[in-house]
C-alpha cells in the first residue's frame, strides 16, 4: 500500500513526523485533503487543525497557524508559524 511521509514541523521545533495514509489542513482557500499518489502542490497554511491518519489505523492531531503546506513525491511538510499536538497552537 502506498503512503505518506508526513512532517509537521513549526518556527521552533519539529511537532511530528511519520507514515500516513491521508493528511487534511486547512489553507487560505479551503480544507485540502491528501492521499498518496497526489499531484505536487505548495499552498499558504490557514489556521486550524490538521489531522493524520497513520498506517497503523491511528490519528493525530496537531493545531497550526499560518505557514505553508507542500506536497511532493508522496511527501507531505506542513511547516507552520505556530503549531501544537492536540491543544491550540503555541
Amino acid at each position: 500500500m502506498a503512503e505518506l511521509a508526513v512532517e509537521i514541523v513549526s518556527e521552533e521545533k519539529a511537532i511530528w513526523s511519520g507514515s500516513a495514509s491521508a493528511v487534511s489542513a486547512r489553507t487560505i482557500n479551503g480544507e485540502i485533503g491528501i492521499l498518496p499518489g497526489h499531484t505536487p502542490m505548495l499552498a499558504v497554511l490557514g489556521d486550524g487543525e490538521v489531522v493524520v491518519r497513520t498506517t497503523d489505523g491511528g490519528t493525530v492531531t496537531a493545531q497550526a497557524q499560518g505557514g505553508f503546506f507542500s506536497v511532493d513525491h508522496d511527501r507531505v511538510v506542513i511547516a507552520a508559524s505556530a503549531a501544537q499536538l492536540g491543544g491550540a497552537a503555541a
